[in-house]
């Protein structure tokens, strides 16, 4: 069923500024819960009533996934078993005529969309003009799409144990040793968000938390006018490893923390973890925006949180003007260190040598740390241009 004006009978689309159902017809405005879908035209209502009598009575805790068919322009919208709502791919009205039903869960909660279109491009063109090693192309990209898209989340409660040997080196004199030291404990997570599309990675949605999720409301098919959306497609087994390896990086975290011995490169050895999810988990849906690209051929997609506008990506960059001052940088470097360690050394004292040499050894490190950051940065890239996500997003042709 589409969600239509009460004051011309076109079809409305909810407005992330307003928190409002506009009308691009007429421009009326009105609150999700103040008005109901209106009925489907006389053939397609038979339809429906036909279908739900083959699948039984409707229930309140499924949502009908459907076969849509355009009332403006008559085409037909082909549904995949995991997607919600849609625009027209033809004409990009909102409105959606039933075709076939599907059942699926309905979510329990909804986050509305707080960021707009405009703003969520606006938000990605301020990020990477910052960017001092990104190709202008990229920085003056035209999106090839731009989806808004809810994502289904199981908010979870857990009570987490576990029990690990830490290993840190200590310098005993000259020389260092290697300590082992035990910690254990127990943690319990309330309002834990659980990514439940497959589609879309743990460590994407993860990068785009976090959720004000004291902003949910009561999930209203309304809210998805306009905007597309999701279905859960994990099962029981998939909530709790997602939620077994953030508790565990959470846990790891305090346990490495709370080493206070003067220990440096510490690491966990031994771990063995256990959770329990509460079984009274929410089904919610949380806004992001969807913005693609193609850059050298290569598709290339960025997140925007829908309600907070945290841009989520990592973008191609300018490899040979990254290096050639990297070189430049370490040259530079190396003869100044040179000439000050031949000069400057044999002036100072015996207490002030070795905070030179510290401080140089420092610049050193710092260096050498630049080189373990560009590993992320291409884990980055590789998440950027993951091509499931680009066709996630580029089938949705609202």
């Amino acid at each position: 069923m589409a969600t239509l004006c009460k004051n011309c009978g076109y079809a409305l689309v909810f407005d992330p500024t307003s928190q409002k159902l506009v009308c691009g017809a007429c421009g009326g405005a009105f609150a999700p819960e103040e008005i109901e879908a209106e009925a489907m035209p006389y053939r397609e209502d038979l339809e429906a009533v036909s279908a739900e009598k083959a699948y039984g009575e409707k229930s309140a805790d499924t949502m009908d996934c459907y076969v849509y068919t355009c009332s403006e322009c008559g085409g037909e919208i082909i549904i995949n078993g995991t997607e919600a709502s849609t625009t027209c791919v033809y004409c990009g009205n909102p409105n959606v005529v039933f075709s076939r039903i599907s059942k699926q869960k309905r979510p329990e909660l909804v986050l509305p969309f707080a960021i707009t279109k405009e703003k969520a491009i606006e938000l990605v063109h301020k990020k990477i003009d910052k960017g001092l090693f990104i190709p202008k192309d990229i920085k003056h990209f035209k999106p090839e799409c731009v989806r808004g898209i809810y994502i289904p989340y199981w908010i979870v409660n857990a009570d987490y144990m576990n029990a690990v040997v830490v290993s840190g080196r200590v310098r005993r004199g000259k020389h260092s040793v290697t300590r082992y030291y035990g910690r254990a404990g127990e943690m319990h997570i309330k309002n834990l968000p659980i990514d439940a599309s497959r589609v879309l990675t743990n460590e994407s949605s993860f990068r785009l938390e976090p959720y004000d999720l004291t902003w949910l409301k009561p999930f209203d098919e309304d809210y998805l006018a306009g905007f597309y959306s999701n279905v859960s497609d994990v099962v029981y087994g998939d909530l709790r490893r997602a939620a077994l390896g953030r508790a565990n990086e959470y846990f790891a975290e305090e346990a490495l923390g709370d080493v206070h011995d003067g220990a440096s490169n510490k690491k966990i050895i031994s771990s063995h973890p256990s959770i329990r999810l509460d079984r009274d988990m929410v089904y919610a849906m949380l806004p992001a925006w969807f913005i693609t690209f193609r850059y050298k051929g290569k598709p290339n997609t960025i997140l925007v949180n829908g309600q907070s506008g945290k841009v989520v990506c990592g973008l191609p960059w300018n490899k040979i003007l990254f290096y050639t001052l990297l070189v430049l940088t370490g040259v530079i470097v190396t003869v100044a260190t040179f000439l000050l360690l031949r000069e400057i050394l044999p002036l100072l004292g015996k207490i002030e040598g070795r905070i030179f040499v510290l401080i140089i050894a420092g610049i050193a490190a710092l260096f050498v740390t630049g080189f373990g950051k560009m590993k992320k940065v291409f884990e980055n890239v590789k998440r950027t241009q993951d091509k499931a996500i680009f066709n996630f997003t580029k089938k949705r042709q609202g």
